[in-house]
């Protein structure tokens, strides 16, 4: 586990959209929230988002657009086969230099 952020499941971040920003929510988040991130710390764009996805993601766009895919089903069907193929290394190694 990364020790740079606390567990998943205590921990509570927004995106830096405006709507996001009023002060009573913030303020509510961080006195009910366990672990609760600040503001300062936000992603500009998504809380879903950080640098191990942009890796995995990287990858997968490589693998997928390797191969000519003919309609959106099987553009579907290619992504997941090379996600179910991705080797797991790449995910560990995206983490661990995330973390470092």
């Amino acid at each position: 586990m990364c020790s740079k952020w606390p567990p998943l499941a205590s921990a509570q971040a927004l995106n830096d959209v405006p709507a996001n920003r009023p002060n009573e929510t913030v303020d509510l988040l961080s006195t009910e929230t366990p672990a609760f991130i600040p503001s300062t710390l936000w992603p500009p764009n998504s809380p879903d988002l950080n640098p191990v996805d942009y890796k995995v993601w990287s990858v997968l766009q490589e693998q997928v657009y390797n191969v000519k895919v003919n309609d959106v089903d099987e553009l579907r069907q290619h992504i997941q086969t090379v996600w179910d193929e991705l080797d797991q290394r790449i995910t560990d190694k995206a983490i661990k230099q995330w973390c470092t």
